[in-house]
């Protein structure tokens, strides 16, 4: 559709994916890998801590979730990027862009609010252990997982609708590896400077949510080291370093793409910093809370092991 001498954009065109001769195949095997190591490891923790009563615990049922929500939170980019190294035609259109950015920031905002209710777990188990039982009950935390979802799913739906009302022409090329935000407002022909408002509201969440964590795990690390048991100290660091380290990860990525305001990065760093927190930090994720906690390869270990049996039996 053309209006006066601009040409209205219907689709828009990624242009920092390499072709399959420039070494996209490459980068397409290591990506197909990568994706089925977090669909595969997130889908053995659902499972583990869903059949193993030993985990029936307020923590690990937050763990579930998280691993639900990170397997449906890399599925709305990583399939498409898979899909654009190998296809010639690098595009998508305006319609999948707007579900694209609004499935990706709800499931990462519901995984920032999850993250908080764990942190919030993690602070009563430790410095409140007598009155845990009674305060995180299994109501309490469907609760908090239905409020993370309303929250998320709810808090970007407005800017989402606002950017599908805005007249996109010109040039229809992304720099990025999905969309998002400021690449596909940049490329509207309208002023966008109601962002600003916008951006200081998803400033407003992500600092919020990180002073929530942070003032926990600060007072928890304060409650451990006033441990008098070496082995009550051990147990309690080892428990809290995995959602410390998905914590930094997640948090720090996402504080650095987003709460820039008007700072600017170089293309190169843009991807870089979309890289860790679309990709590494989901594939970190089930190394962290599998093969780093001794509950879950315990877990894992009882699961196949009764599986052999069984088949031992049959047999």
């Amino acid at each position: 559709m053309t209006s006066g001498n601009q040409t209205r954009v219907t689709e828009f065109l990624f242009s920092m994916f390499l072709h399959l001769h420039e070494g996209g195949l490459l980068f397409f095997i290591l990506l197909l890998l990568i994706y089925g190591f977090i669909i595969t490891g997130n889908l053995m923790i659902f499972v583990v801590t869903q059949l193993d009563v030993a985990l029936h615990t307020p923590m690990y049922f937050f763990i579930r979730v998280l691993s639900f929500l990170e397997i449906w939170y890399t599925t709305t980019t990583i399939p498409k990027m898979l899909s654009c190294l190998v296809s010639e035609q690098k595009t998508i259109s305006l319609a999948g862009c707007l579900l694209q950015m609004y499935f990706f920031h709800s499931l990462g905002i519901t995984e920032g609010c999850v993250l908080t209710a764990m942190a919030i777990d993690r602070y009563i188990a430790i410095c409140n252990p007598l009155r845990y039982p009674t305060i995180m009950t299994p109501k309490l935390c469907i609760c908090l997982t239905a409020g993370s979802c309303l929250c998320g799913f709810l808090l970007v739906l407005p800017e989402i609708a606002w950017i599908g009302t805005l007249p996109f022409c010109g040039s229809n090329e992304i720099q990025q590896i999905f969309c998002d935000f400021t690449p596909v407002l940049s490329l509207a022909c309208t002023d966008t400077s109601l962002v600003l408002i916008v951006d200081a509201i998803h400033a407003v969440e992500i600092l919020a949510s990180f002073l929530v964590i942070a003032l926990s795990y600060l007072r928890i690390i304060v409650v451990i080291l006033q441990m008098p048991s070496v082995e009550g100290r051990h147990k309690a660091f080892s428990t809290c370093a995995a959602h410390l380290a998905v914590f930094l990860l997640f948090f720090g990525s996402v504080a650095v793409m987003y709460l820039r305001f008007s700072a600017t990065y170089s293309v190169f760093w843009d991807t870089a910093i979309a890289v860790t927190f679309v990709i590494l930090a989901p594939f970190f994720n089930p190394i962290i809370y599998s093969l780093r906690n001794k509950d879950m390869k315990d877990a894992i270990g009882r699961l196949f092991g009764s599986q052999k049996r069984a088949g031992g039996v049959e047999r």
